[in-house]
């Protein structure tokens, strides 16, 4: 099938007023294991243009809170969610999080963070694994004890290395290709529950 960049799903994110039709994706994931709940905290990793936060925001409601941190500008605006425009390769993330007076620990970190493509198989599998890396780690700083963790990953032979290193700090692991995901796309997700550590 022809690569179709305003797809069904590009369709249906325009008309339900959704930054971007990767919202499908987290849609199908929480509709299959219902990761959130009203009040949560959300950290969205890799945000840009906004749609999993626009998601998370209508989730968690009024009384929860949504932090989207993406190296590209966020140009959407909610009520329940602040927008940082930052490399995470580089941010003191725990400073910027006492200036703008948040206080961890978060219910659910996502990280949709993925490297610019170059087209060299290999380099990108690798790319995506480094910020998949930085995603836990930024996890185990910031995720409340038994909190969720959704993370994409370009398949690779590390894949099972990735998922052993999840299984060491997480009680359950999920792999899920949503429907909306293209067909040629090698991307998967991972979705860990019951976080075993945290300093919270």
């Amino acid at each position: 099938m022809a690569y179709d960049p305003k797809d069904y799903y590009y369709r249906k994110a325009k008309e339900e007023n959704y930054a971007a039709r990767s919202v499908f994706k987290i849609q199908e994931i929480d509709v299959r294991l219902r990761i959130f709940k009203p009040g949560m905290k959300v950290l969205d990793l890799g945000a840009a243009p906004g749609s999993w936060s626009q998601y998370a925001s209508e989730k968690v409601g009024l009384h929860g809170k949504v932090l989207g941190i993406d190296i590209q500008a966020i140009k959407i605006t909610l009520q329940n969610a602040l927008f940082l425009t930052a490399d995470m390769r580089e941010l003191d993330l725990g400073k910027k999080m006492t200036e703008l007076g948040i206080a961890p620990p978060f219910d659910i970190v996502l990280s949709d963070m993925a490297p610019k493509t170059t087209g060299y198989r290999l380099q990108d599998q690798m790319r995506s694994l480094e910020l998949c890396m930085l995603a836990v780690e930024t996890s185990e700083r910031f995720l409340r004890k038994e909190g969720t963790f959704v993370c994409k990953l370009f398949h690779s032979d590390e894949f099972e290395n990735f998922r052993n290193n999840l299984r060491a700090r997480f009680t359950k692991i999920d792999l899920i290709k949503p429907k909306s995901t293209r067909q040629e796309s090698k991307e998967i997700f991972f979705v860990a529950r019951g976080f075993k550590g945290g300093a919270y």
